[in-house]
């Protein structure tokens, strides 16, 4: 199993690729075409093909290589955004309205795992949530009072499954944890079973908006009435790309001395947050934490992140040994919930959902029962509090106007002092570095046999600058997210191409041999 980065996640241990049986492009019209092969689109495709429409699944790479891929798969009613927030925001419906999603959402993953049969290590769990300073136990004591209202069961708490010191806690029944890649394969099959088809390895390059939707691919053009852009951020240049702001999230996954793995999900309320759970993955059990989050590109040494993650981690358990870790993305919407419905720009056949923020397994599944009632009946209960198109000039007015200046300063920003290309030769092997030479920026990487690549750093999507990720050895974008391979294959979206190569072959300097 693959996923978009050098570091190996949990779930890809002993996981193969999804066998997904080679299949032709269907000559005629299909009634959805899915972009992207994680939770939301194999789970909406899925529902709608259960609901009587032909659909297709188009996949980049191979099913979950994104962001499902490294989720730590946490099951919540309780978002990163808690419903005091949202009651402020939004209002007291909108919020009763977002709860009842949630829990939607988990009763369809408990029904696929019963109805389909899917051996996915789920289990219920309860969830808790722990202050540590006066500040944060007044915070809340405001989410307890607010989540009780939109229906959710929570309510003080003597103790905290994790041996950490706390002055406050809370108690949030209803939540639940699982191996993400297995429960997505199991879907996947039930979806080929009932008539799908899944194509892996089929990019859409371009879409033609003509009497039919026209999504040109590596496999041929596929023809569709309507489709989704499941692919956690719509590629190309669009509204929402100023609406939700790239991040990136570190986990790892340890085995303990004392096997004291804590039974529940543990959430603390620094900014970023940190949390923990436990998971038995092939008869092995792990302790799962997360956090260190910050701006995709933004941080200079990643793999600091990892040190600090595993340093902080240390205050608490008795680590025997840190079996992986891996980071993540995510897309953080400027007023705190996800967008799930058209896609701005194309109110007719196309749609989108994005802007999860850390909640991808419950908003992913909340984007399918969403997208599938739009399509396959006409109107969903919960389009309009989730509609990619909505105005809210005060929730999250001052997020939208920081990430967004910081997207133009990185615009026009360059970052890299000037340097000669003799500095390829200086290369480390595992290192890259971005250099000038005749007033032209490249980007290098000198893999681990002294292989050189040479790349242009300028994004394709936006024109920023793509900074080094020296965790998971990509080239990312820190304007809106897009993540290329250290050769400038793309990863992930929104840019919808490669970084453009450069021949370094006329270049006497070079010692390692040119790029690709």
């Amino acid at each position: 199993m693959q996923r978009d980065g050098a570091c190996t996640s949990l779930w890809q241990s002993n996981m193969p690729a999804y066998p997904s049986p080679a299949k032709p492009i269907p000559q005629e019209v299909v009634d959805v075409l899915i972009v992207g092969g994680g939770i939301t689109g194999i789970t909406t495709a899925l529902l709608l093909q259960k609901a009587g429409k032909k659909c297709i699944v188009a996949e980049a790479n191979t099913l979950c290589f994104g962001t499902t891929g490294g989720t730590t798969a946490h099951l919540n009613t309780v978002f990163d955004h808690p419903y005091n927030e949202l009651k402020s925001s939004f209002g007291e419906k909108a919020a009763q309205t977002i709860a009842e999603a949630a829990k939607e959402a988990l009763d369809l993953i408990r029904q696929n795992i019963a109805q389909y049969n899917i051996d996915c290590e789920f289990e219920e769990q309860d969830g808790y949530m722990y202050s540590q300073e006066k500040k944060q136990t007044t915070e809340l004591e405001s989410i307890l009072e607010a989540t009780r209202e939109v229906g959710i069961d929570m309510d003080y708490s003597d103790s905290i499954p994790v041996p950490i010191e706390f002055e406050k806690a809370v108690r949030f029944t209803g939540q639940a944890k699982f191996h993400p890649a297995k429960y997505v394969y199991g879907l996947a099959k039930a979806f080929e079973e009932a008539g799908g088809i899944i194509l892996q390895g089929c990019r859409v390059t371009k879409v033609e908006e003509n009497d039919d939707l026209e999504a040109l691919t590596r496999y041929g053009k596929i023809r569709a009435k309507e489709m989704i852009w499941a692919t956690h951020i719509p590629p190309g240049v669009n509204l929402l790309h100023f609406r939700c702001a790239p991040y990136r999230s570190y986990a790892m996954a340890v085995k303990l001395e004392d096997e004291n793995y804590p039974e529940g999900l543990a959430y603390d309320m620094y900014d970023p947050y940190h949390y923990y759970r436990t998971q038995i993955v092939d008869g092995e059990k792990y302790l799962i934490a997360g956090g260190e989050d910050h701006k995709t590109a933004h941080e200079e040494n990643t793999s600091m992140c990892f040190d600090r993650l595993e340093a902080y981690i240390r205050k608490y358990f008795k680590i025997s040994e840190v079996s992986f870790r891996w980071s993540s993305q995510y897309f953080e919407p400027a007023d705190g919930i996800a967008y799930i419905g058209h896609l701005p720009g194309h109110p007719e056949r196309i749609y989108v959902a994005t802007g999860f923020g850390g909640n991808g397994m419950t908003y992913g599944t909340i984007s399918a029962i969403t997208l599938s009632d739009m399509i396959a009946k006409g109107e969903s209960k919960y389009q309009e509090i989730f509609n990619p198109n909505r105005i809210k000039p005060v929730a999250g007015f001052e997020a939208f106007v920081k990430e967004n200046a910081d997207v133009v300063a990185h615009m026009f920003k360059s970052p890299f002092a000037g340097s000669k290309i003799k500095e390829l030769t200086e290369l480390a092997h595992g290192e890259a570095r971005v250099v000038k030479y005749e007033g032209h920026r490249i980007a290098l990487y000198k893999n681990e046999q002294g292989k050189v690549y040479a790349v242009n750093p300028t994004c394709p999507h936006a024109k920023c600058s793509v900074a080094w990720n020296t965790a998971e050895k990509s080239w990312d974008c820190p304007c809106h997210g897009s993540r290329f391979a250290a050769d400038g294959k793309l990863l992930c979206g929104p840019s919808m191409s490669d970084l453009q190569d450069v021949e370094l072959g006329e270049v006497e300097e070079v010692k390692g041999g040119k790029g690709r």
